[in-house]
């Protein structure tokens, strides 16, 4: 007899098949003598579609909304049905006896395996395999300690929950929006509350104000001192006559009433979650949240040197610890042998900042795993990904940041004065980032700069060189970009309508708008609806987004939503809420939603058609800004054409180096530069092979195939399924 492993992706099945020993390959599994390992490919089963319970929900008519089957079932995704059916006969094999669910460990892949099961008809005993990196050790410690699927049950419940209420609210609303303004409008509990901050952004930067503001500088014998208001204790005043007449007062000596020395330590930066990581690869690389996942992946699942990346936590388990030298021997190469020699020398007895059980759910941080590193087979981008994990990981094994910071607070025309120095005693985990520890570290909060400061002493007059009125003015907040919009969607407290503690400790504990694992895939769907765009690395929203927001329910707007669920959904996989309980109330508050949206009054326009008709059904074309390129769409979603007009890539303008637009097609295809500059392809090609750069022909391959993909591709991708066969009424 033989068990059966059902792993989530190709990829870590073959893995898995190989230290299991199943050397017998076949299409979609691999057997050996003990073991049988199949894989899905991500999910082969999924919720059955309106028109599967009844024809009539094939035309999207708002008459027959709410749609609410008695129970949700699922069916077979068609492009991977073949797989399924595979799976299916290996289930139902006589010498199969049980089976292992190998897929992702968390609520997702949990329910892949659960639906594929299920559906397959399969009644035979299930183990749980629940491992956060797929080397070859952590897969045979893993079988080593198999657990009952049983034990899970109460997780999958909240995972198929989670699924059929997204369902029930995100098909019945955008249906009815849809149906009601005749535009393709789309709405959800994360995306809208999501599109609702950058509106709330947006709104503050169009109404901000500048304010002018002033201070005073003093040079005394070498040392910059900022004046500070002895009663506000800022170092800003509003009133430009106050600032001069500060000004004109300093003069003859200063006084240093105060000389303060004291020795501080800065920690290193916390390991790295999903989030946080997706924040510094966009940041420092440009990386979209997708893109810095998508890498992840490849690191984890075919280089194998990274631990699972759709965590959470920031924190080791105690369990971990044991292996840490294991994985230093396994970065020891390159650019990290001599860091990893000292991170060797860490004492890794006692309590470790970095290591907490309690704030560790699913999985812990993300960190190098024990599989030596081929450098030379990972491409420029997953070398840079890599590179931020392999740092932070050695990072906290290494000492504080030691220095020592000098207060000085001088007196003069009975004004008080400020200056601050700072001496590096010991670079600790600084020593990790070499010339670059300001990408890692905070920026000082603090408005008076450190400076190099001569040995002084309380009491010591010090001669006033120069003083000098500085301004400036108040400046709006900032614009999205990736980095500070998933900061934002992991802590939406600020965005919440009332100022609810409960609220906001419950979007702590739950992670805010959406998972780690689902976050980029949200931001990307955004930008895929033309409810997003980006200008630079600025994020926008359209006015499409602005007509949404004013048309959807106020409740689906608003974080509290999220919070509600995802807390419901929390306490479910711990067993302590009823899976019947939670849907009974999804259900009524979906049929609230269509009634609110029946009644309310609103009117939806395009005011992005131009005078271009669609070549297949003559209908005027809409001009839309996707996230890297610009395009026409048809404005019926049934016919579906589009084109793109322009699309950005990596080519530098020779003029002013700044990233190129590629318009038109083929041989007819023109660089343009936002400076002035434009160049035929055949000219962008011969200057590239005389400045010896060679002919990037890949890219322009790549940019023609995708623009003829795009083409046959329907609009909104993200949603061309749930939006297929609509026949508005």
């Amino acid at each position: 007899m033989k068990t059966l492993v059902i792993a989530e992706k190709p990829s870590v099945g073959r893995d898995i098949g190989r230290v299991l020993g199943c050397s017998q390959k076949g299409g979609g599994a691999m057997e050996g003598k003990d073991y049988v390992v199949t894989w899905a490919m991500g999910h082969l089963v999924t919720l059955q579609d309106p028109e599967d319970y009844d024809k009539k929900y094939k035309e999207w008519k708002l008459e027959v909304l709410p749609i609410m089957p008695e129970r949700l079932e699922t069916k077979v995704i068609p492009q991977t049905g073949k797989q399924f059916h595979l799976v299916r006969e290996l289930t139902g094999r006589k010498d199969i006896r049980d089976i292992v669910i190998a897929t992702d460990a968390g609520r997702e892949g949990e329910l892949v395996a659960r639906w594929i099961l299920q559906k397959a008809g399969c009644n035979k005993p299930c183990r749980r395999l629940w491992i956060s990196s797929v080397t070859d050790k952590a897969i045979r410690e893993g079988f080593a300690h198999l657990k009952d699927a049983r034990e899970y049950e109460h997780l999958y419940e909240a995972a198929v929950s989670r699924a059929e209420a997204d369902w029930l609210v995100g098909i019945n609303a955008t249906r009815a929006l849809t149906c009601k303004y005749n535009a393709q409008l789309s709405c959800g509990r994360v995306q809208t509350p999501t599109l609702a901050m950058i509106a709330k952004r947006e709104e503050e930067i169009r109404s901000f104000v500048p304010q002018p503001f002033y201070g005073v500088t003093v040079l005394a014998e070498g040392i910059s001192f900022t004046w500070k208001n002895q009663k506000s204790g800022s170092t800003r005043t509003g009133n430009r006559e106050r600032a001069e007449a500060v000004q004109k007062a300093v003069s003859g000596c200063l006084q240093l009433a105060e000389v303060e020395k004291k020795r501080k330590n800065t920690p290193a930066p916390q390991l790295y979650d999903l989030t946080e990581l997706q924040r510094d690869a966009n940041r420092k690389f440009g990386f979209s949240a997708k893109e810095t996942l998508n890498l992840m992946q490849r690191l984890y699942e075919n280089h194998k040197v990274l631990t699972y990346p759709r965590t959470d936590s920031r924190y080791l388990t105690a369990d971990i610890v044991p292996t840490i030298r294991e994985r230093l021997e396994a970065i020891s190469i390159g650019p990290y042998k001599t860091l990893a020699g000292k991170a060797k020398k860490a004492d890794l007895k006692g309590k470790l900042a970095f290591v907490n059980d309690s704030k560790v759910s699913d999985h812990h941080a993300i960190i190098p795993t024990e599989q030596f590193v081929q450098l030379a087979n990972m491409t420029s981008d997953e070398r840079k990904i890599y590179d931020l994990v392999v740092r932070r990981f050695l990072a906290v094994l290494y000492p504080p940041y030691v220095y020592e910071e000098t207060s000085l607070t001088g007196i003069c025309a009975q004004e008080s004065f400020t200056a601050r120095g700072r001496i590096t005693v010991s670079e600790g985990w600084k020593e990790v980032y070499g010339s670059e520890p300001e990408e890692v570290e905070q920026a000082e909060a603090d408005a008076v700069k450190n400076q190099v400061l001569p040995d002084v002493k309380q009491g010591q007059r010090l001669k006033v060189l120069k003083s000098t009125v500085t301004e400036g003015k108040t400046k709006p907040p900032a614009r999205f970009n990736e980095a500070t919009l998933l900061s934002a969607m992991e802590n939406p407290v600020r965005y919440l309508e009332k100022r609810d503690e409960q609220l906001a400790r419950t979007l702590g504990e739950t992670g805010g708008l959406g998972t780690v694992a689902t976050r980029a895939d949200i931001i990307e769907k955004l930008f895929r609806s033309f409810l997003l765009e980006k200008k630079g690395n600025d994020i926008y929203i359209t006015s499409k987004a602005r007509q949404l927001l004013g048309l959807v329910p106020e409740d689906l707007k608003k974080p509290e939503l999220t919070a509600k669920w995802e807390l419901q959904l929390s306490d479910m996989a711990k067993g302590s809420l009823k899976r019947s309980d939670f849907m009974k109330n999804i259900r009524s508050y979906a049929r609230e939603l269509i009634d609110e949206i029946r009644t309310e009054e609103g009117v939806f326009r395009h005011d992005n058609l131009t005078n271009k008709k669609c070549p297949n059904c003559g209908k005027r074309l809409l001009a839309v800004n996707g996230k890297n390129a610009r395009l026409l769409v048809c404005q019926d979603r049934e016919c579906g054409y589009r084109e793109t007009v322009s699309r950005t890539t990596n080519a530098r303008c020779p003029v002013c180096h700044k990233r190129m637009e590629m318009v038109g097609k083929g041989e007819d295809a023109v660089f343009i530069c936002s400076c002035g500059h434009k160049e035929k392809l055949a000219k962008f090609e011969e200057r590239r092979k005389k400045e010896g750069g060679g002919v990037n022909k890949k890219e322009v391959a790549r940019y023609l195939a995708q623009q003829k993909k795009e083409a046959e591709q329907p609009l909104n991708q993200a949603f061309a399924d749930a939006l297929k066969g609509i026949k508005l009424k």
